[in-house]
């Protein structure tokens, strides 16, 4: 058997284009059609997981779901050990490629439910992975259950345990888009611009802009850049804003190291730009309502509104019915 495989790999070599190299691998790659699995090079090539953790995952990786791939059901299957086995499953779970986690049955039973995705991070960012499993309400797992239930295999499809089980490409499977944990980003506000800009502010604007290492060494801009931020301090000086306190907005609290001056500069230019001063028209006093004051009526201590003391409506129409 050894030798019908050496042959058929030097006929192989014989028909491969071009020299070989004169050291290391020389890949013979034949394409398949059955018994596949799809593995990306950020697992089978981890610059941080053991060989054992990528051996490990690339298998879990090739089994359908509903397969055992606790750690006595690896151990039973391969020559390492269940320590070897268990801290190759840590490695994969602090890198994202496994998930065990505790959960509770509908008999009250609890298990390990064990998820692997074959691409943590573009989980993360919300991209294609398989569909979820049943809702169930999750507990912390410990570090070595003796229960399993079911591990589901990210994009791996679904089929029933057998003997020789027979993976198919990830691109046979209908994804499902999974929500990412952040909000996307709001659109960047342009930098504001005055209405009319004049030589006169180009002037003040640029001179600002180029004194600014004067007061914070970190912030050197160029020529470019001092061209491209002068807009966005006219339109400051054009709302009466003072030069001390433009250089006071751009140069205190800046980050350590400041990786770019021109885009620190930018964003505050365009997020602390102050209001326009208000105008004569709306400084005007507020109109307040005349309250009339209550009075006790001289003659029949009745209770009416009056500026000054005096008789109520009633009493100082007294003499007049008197007289009719």
């Amino acid at each position: 058997m050894a030798t019908q495989h050496h042959n058929a790999l030097t006929h192989a070599l014989a028909g491969l284009p071009g020299p070989l190299p004169p050291s290391g691998v020389v890949h013979v790659a034949i394409p398949h059609t059955s018994r596949f699995t799809i593995v990306g090079n950020h697992l089978a090539q981890h610059a941080e997981l053991s060989l054992v953790a990528i051996g490990i995952g690339v298998h879990i990786q090739s089994m359908p779901t509903g397969s055992e791939v606790g750690i006595k059901a690896l151990a039973s299957r391969f020559t390492e050990g269940e320590t070897r086995i268990a801290a190759a499953l840590r490695e994969l779970e602090a890198h994202g490629y496994l998930s065990r986690t505790r959960v509770r049955l509908a008999n009250g039973r609890l298990v390990t439910r064990t998820v692997f995705c074959n691409q943590p991070g573009a989980a993360l960012r919300g991209g294609m992975v398989a569909a979820p499993v049943p809702l169930v309400t999750p507990v912390p797992a410990p570090l070595v259950t003796p229960a399993h239930v079911p591990v589901v295999v990210a994009p791996a499809p679904s089929l029933s345990p057998s003997p020789e089980p027979t993976p198919v490409p990830e691109e046979s499977h209908p994804p499902v888009r999974v929500p990412s944990r952040t909000a996307p980003k709001a659109a960047r506000r342009p930098l504001p611009r005055p209405r009319e800009l004049t030589p006169e502010l180009r002037q003040t604007a640029s001179a600002i802009l180029a004194g600014l290492r004067s007061h914070a060494k970190e912030l050197v801009l160029s020529e470019d850049d001092v061209e491209a931020l002068v807009p966005g301090v006219a339109a400051w000086l054009e709302r009466d804003a003072h030069p001390d306190s433009i250089r006071h907005a751009l140069t205190t609290e800046l980050p350590q190291p400041p990786k770019h001056p021109a885009k620190i500069v930018k964003h505050r230019l365009t997020v602390l730009l102050p209001p326009p001063l208000p105008g004569a028209h709306e400084l005007a006093p507020v109109r307040r309502t005349l309250v009339i004051p209550l009075q006790n009526c001289d003659g029949c201590d009745r209770a009416f509104r009056a500026t000054a003391p005096g008789h109520c409506r009633g009493c100082r129409n007294e003499p007049t019915a008197t007289a009719a």
